[in-house]
């Protein structure tokens, strides 16, 4: 357990020096947001790339593992769902404590940490997980606030959400990237190590960044937010988990869904919640708190499943 943890510990210790950096405002706020857009538009986008030119669609692609995932992380949404809607609170709200209990940091946190400490083979169910929450749950979370708010979806509607995902740019990297490999294109010298230089900026640029906009965030609705940290961590792990035994997923590929599915929620959950104006505090306290406790709960899952 200890061995893990210490695997772990400089990962979460650039997420520590981007905070205190930003606590001491020796790193503006303003920076955090400027340092957030290149590593998603520039750096994440080139390491996804590389990481997808060198797959296969099979390699990608896994009934089972997707079946899976669906399955255990639908379930841990309709829990959070139905825990909100049986306090009181609105579709909306109740739609986007969902999203927080199952959308962990994959891209940010999840991509640059779990390769490296899995290694290349993570690199197909990362992405897998990646590219789910971004389809999928994203995809519901907007359209359920629509429908709520203009009582039922229409394509004047639907058609800007779709657009909005097709264009993110770790989609288009990682569509980019299989396209590459599908047509079995060479990778001239110069052009793989541009990437390589470029996507190693991604690890130290996506943590510290996570790390300087926590600085920002406050404690508030701590009882809320710590259940919802609390499904994040703890619930959606078992579920997929549970899921994944289930369906038969190979152990090496449930081991990386489970160590995924146990990263603290994620970033873009707070934008959605501050784009429509539903639950910022409950998000934003619920992305501090689960990052802070994920430092002792990511290790120990991965000790749990022996991915280390």
């Amino acid at each position: 357990m200890l061995a893990v943890f210490l695997k772990t510990l400089p990962f979460f210790g650039l997420i520590g020096l981007g905070w205190l950096a930003a606590r001491s405002r020796f790193f503006p706020e303003e920076g955090a947001a400027w340092l957030t857009k290149f590593v998603f538009f520039f750096a994440l986008s080139a390491m996804l790339f590389r990481f997808a030119a060198s797959l296969d669609l099979a390699a990608l692609f896994d009934l089972r593992f997707v079946l899976a995932y669906l399955t255990g992380s639908t379930a841990v949404w309709a829990i959070g769902m139905a825990a909100a809607r049986w306090r009181g609170l609105s579709v909306p709200e109740a739609a986007m404590e969902a999203q927080c209990c199952m959308i962990g940091n994959t891209g940010f946190l999840g991509v640059p940490m779990l390769v490296v400490l899995l290694g290349e083979r993570a690199v197909g169910p990362v992405l897998m997980v990646l590219t789910i929450d971004m389809l999928v749950f994203s995809t519901l979370i907007t359209l359920i606030i629509h429908a709520s708010r203009s009582g039922g979806l229409r394509l004047r509607t639907i058609l800007p959400v779709m657009r909005g995902i097709v264009a993110n740019p770790m989609i288009l990297s990682m569509v980019a990237g299989l396209i590459w490999a599908q047509m079995r294109l060479p990778m001239p010298g110069p052009f793989a190590e541009f990437l390589t230089l470029l996507g190693a900026a991604a690890t130290p640029g996506a943590l510290f960044a996570i790390g300087a906009s926590l600085a920002a965030r406050r404690l508030q609705r701590v009882a809320a937010s710590g259940w919802l940290s609390f499904a994040k961590l703890v619930l959606h792990p078992a579920a997929v988990g549970l899921a994944s035994w289930a369906c038969g997923v190979t152990p090496f590929a449930a081991g990386v869904m489970m160590a995924a599915a146990a990263l603290p929620v994620a970033g873009n959950v707070y934008i959605l919640a501050q784009y429509f104006g539903v639950a910022q505090q409950r998000v934003s306290a619920a992305i501090l708190i689960s990052t802070a406790a994920s430092i002792l709960t990511v290790p120990v899952v991965m000790a749990l499943i022996g991915q280390t």
